[in-house]
């Protein structure tokens, strides 16, 4: 009876074996991992800078507010930092300067950046000297352009840049930021000026991406340029428009270093005086670092309880 061999190897002759035949495939999470191991490691710095600098600082301040600390010995207070902060009848006049100057923001500091917008996007030529304009505010220091308002702007003399303004106007001047009655509405007024430059910048790139053929088709129904703005503009806008107004009340919210500097601090009857400032107060002039960190947790709580209101009814309306 014949015997069949079979060969040990269905190789060429001639061909030597691969070294890589026997090597077991990679697995696709090694793979992945392997490719997308710089992005993981720029994503862990990141984390880690997050949950040292806000999230640490922030649960550190929880639950100081529920603390008392003398003489180095830490106890539990439970309620009373807060039962403290709101029995303080600064704690009300913070919170009504701090509406104040947040719906001053919204009226002044919200429209005119995105009208500014409009108007550069208008323009045929110098675009790009009119954007570095509008942004230079921006990179100038916070404090210098603040003080550059103080001693310069408002000056409660007749040589004050807005007191000469009125003077040629023939326009009553005003005490600026030594009167109760205009300390906000001139903080407001230093602080869209210096802010309002990457908020336009955001505007242009948006009012960019607007199909030119609504425009067009608009003129052809004859609409004016405010018709334009209502009917073309803000509905294409709006996302962008409803964005930056969460983003503006949350920061408006938070002043600081403009009633600092402007009115050094309080101002003229406690009119600047904000709940930032009033948090300040508490943990750098009065010794006190749990009633700050109780009302920074209010704050929080103020400010989260907004955000969530705000993104319920956006979805709603998507």
């Amino acid at each position: 009876m014949a015997i069949t061999t079979v060969p040990e190897t269905t190789r060429k002759p001639g061909r030597p074996p691969s070294p890589y035949s026997a090597r077991p495939q990679r697995t696709s999470l090694g793979r992945k991992v392997r490719d997308n191991l710089t992005g993981h490691a720029f994503l862990i710095g990141a984390v880690l800078c997050f949950v040292v600098f806000s999230w640490y600082p922030m649960v550190r301040g929880v639950v100081m507010s529920f603390q008392r600390t003398r003489r180095g010995e830490t106890t539990w207070v439970g309620w009373d930092n807060y039962s403290r902060i709101i029995a303080d009848p600064s704690f009300w006049t913070a919170w009504q300067n701090t509406f104040y100057f947040t719906v001053l923001a919204l009226v002044l500091g919200y429209a005119v950046p995105f009208f500014v917008a409009v108007l550069l996007n208008e323009f045929r030529h110098a675009k790009g000297y009119l954007r570095i304009l509008v942004y230079l505010p921006v990179m100038l220091p916070p404090a210098s352009a603040l003080y550059l308002f103080k001693f310069y702007a408002y000056d409660p003399s007749e040589a004050g840049l807005f007191n000469a303004i009125l003077k040629a106007l023939h326009l009553p001047t005003s005490q600026w930021m030594q009167s109760p009655d205009m300390t906000m509405p001139a903080t407001v007024i230093a602080s869209t000026w210096m802010n309002m430059g990457g908020a336009v910048l955001i505007y242009l790139a948006s009012l960019q991406g607007i199909p030119g053929e609504l425009y067009e088709a608009a003129e052809l129904d004859g609409a004016g340029i405010w018709k334009r703005i209502r009917h073309v503009t803000i509905p294409q806008t709006r996302l962008i428009l409803a964005l930056l107004a969460m983003i503006q009340i949350v920061a408006t919210m938070q002043l600081f270093i403009e009633p600092l500097i402007l009115a050094n601090g309080a101002g003229a009857e406690d009119s600047a005086t904000t709940v930032a400032y009033l948090i300040y107060q508490h943990g750098f002039f009065q010794n006190d670092l749990n009633g700050a960190a109780a009302l920074g947790v209010i704050m929080l709580v103020v400010l989260a309880g907004f955000s969530a209101v705000y993104l319920r009814l956006s979805a709603k309306q998507d």
